[in-house]
């Protein structure tokens, strides 16, 4: 397993990509040379129980989790105001 030779930036932004509900397992994988068993095992391993068990159950079955069953619209995340924003400023309403 990777893991053992990935720093403590690595492990939390890991940790934090598996949380994020639009980054996919193949994303980690491609990024960190982890795959998703070696991912759950990361998480296992450096998560509370009850927070690994949540985890899983946010996970398990998730579509945007697993990039062969995203659909096309899900590849991009695009803000509401990103209309309204212009020179780094929001716009009025």
């Amino acid at each position: 397993m990777a893991n053992e030779t990935l720093s403590m930036a690595d492990l939390d932004r890991i940790i934090e990509m598996a949380w994020e509900d639009r980054t996919s397992f193949e994303a980690i994988e491609l990024q960190f040379g982890l795959k998703e068993k070696e991912v759950i095992a990361l998480m296992r391993k450096n998560m509370k129980q009850s927070s690994f068990k949540m985890w899983r159950k946010r996970t398990n079955g998730r579509t945007t989790k697993h990039a062969s069953l995203r659909n096309i619209v899900t590849t991009r995340f695009k803000s509401k105001l990103q209309k309204t924003i212009s020179h780094n400023k929001i716009s009025k309403r």
